[in-house]
């Protein structure tokens, strides 16, 4: 069997997006994928939204923290597939030089931490964000990884972070 692909999701909290991706992706590509996720300012602690979201979806949540992305940069890290930025300010800033040059995508996505709310429309905006990942996790998990050429799929994943609900980039408003 072929060794999965290791892919990190970053954000800047890794409180609430990137969390969900990883779920979304170690439950959706179990075998085939190993989803990490990390931030350049980690907050120390999983979104409670987060946490209420994915364990409503039949997650187990246990294992997840917020974390920073140097641990993955570090010797002995896992060696990186593909990392994807889900926040705009990640996708902006200076990130490690990951061993392995591995793909990269910016998939923006709005952040639900963010919303001020009644409790309704919180839950509302994490539910926003996870279909949203759901659905580029579900485009990705379906591309043909081993058989398309580097510059095919580098092209395929920009697509897939700019989907509908994508967050504009700079890159894109030109």
């Amino acid at each position: 069997m072929d060794q999965p692909f290791n892919v990190l999701f970053l954000c800047t909290g890794n409180s609430a997006r990137s969390i969900i991706a990883e779920a979304i992706l170690n439950k959706m590509g179990a075998g085939k994928f190993r989803a990490y996720s990390a931030g350049s300012q980690p907050k120390g602690r999983v979104h409670p939204e987060t946490l209420k979201l994915l364990t409503g979806l039949g997650y187990d949540t246990p294992g997840y923290r917020s974390k920073s992305w140097s641990e993955f940069a570090n010797p002995g890290a896992p060696v990186l597939d593909f990392v994807f930025t889900v926040c705009d300010n990640a996708a902006g800033e200076a990130c490690p030089v990951w061993p392995g040059q591995p793909m990269t995508a910016h998939w923006g996505i709005p952040d639900p931490a963010e919303v001020k709310g009644n409790p309704a429309e919180v839950a509302l905006a994490f539910k926003d964000a996870y279909r949203m990942l759901h659905q580029r996790i579900g485009m990705f998990t379906a591309l043909p990884l081993r058989s398309l050429d580097k510059l095919s799929l580098q092209a395929k994943l920009r697509d897939i972070g700019r989907m509908v609900g994508a967050t504009p980039t700079t890159a894109d408003a030109g």
